[in-house]
């Protein structure tokens, strides 16, 4: 699923014909980088490869004052399959993706057990961070976002809450999960 896709060809065809920098534009002023994974710095290449696609077509150039030309891309019929393609499984796939952070808990160093309770703690100090971050993003963010983008600016916080409380209770078992590793390397010098 391309995030940048979808903003391209979704607002093209909700918006009409735009040039790569109407794009950015826009992109800056809803603030997409706050709430997705689109850099807009990454747009005019992603424009590039949806017209080597066939998905948006050049109608025309413009030049205003002493700025460079600027192509006018618009939407094609297979752009709008495209899209209808990325809108419904933006909306319907579960994406859930695998954290190594998981197998390098369950792959713990034996010999580096009285380190992690502070690698640990660190961790949930940036989780922590990263939280607050978003929540700070969400509140000056909130005047210029629709209702639904600011439920998807929400559900990211949710979503780095749950990882905060997950590391809360890990931390809390970390002396049974240590005892238990402690217990295995003894099995295996056994």
């Amino acid at each position: 699923m391309s995030s940048i896709r979808l903003f391209i060809l979704g607002t093209l065809d909700s918006e009409g014909p735009m040039h790569g920098h109407q794009l950015r534009l826009l992109a800056e002023e809803e603030r997409i980088h706050l709430w997705t994974d689109v850099s807009v710095g990454s747009l005019y290449g992603a424009i590039k490869r949806l017209a080597n696609e066939g998905l948006i077509v050049g109608l025309r150039s413009e030049r205003e004052g002493s700025y460079p030309e600027r192509v006018v891309y618009d939407i094609t019929d297979a752009g709008r399959r495209a899209l209808s393609t990325l809108r419904e499984t933006g909306l319907s796939a579960v994406e859930f993706r695998n954290d190594p952070f998981d197998l390098a808990m369950a792959r713990l160093d034996p010999d580096a057990l009285d380190s992690l309770p502070h690698v640990l703690e660190t961790r949930l100090l940036a989780l922590r961070s990263k939280l607050s971050e978003q929540e700070f993003l969400a509140q000056a963010a909130a005047p210029h976002l629709s209702r639904a983008e600011t439920w998807v600016m929400q559900h990211r916080i949710d979503r780095l809450r749950a990882e905060v409380d997950s590391h809360e209770r890990l931390l809390a078992l970390l002396p049974d999960i240590i005892a238990d590793e402690l217990a295995r390397k003894a099995s295996h010098h056994d």
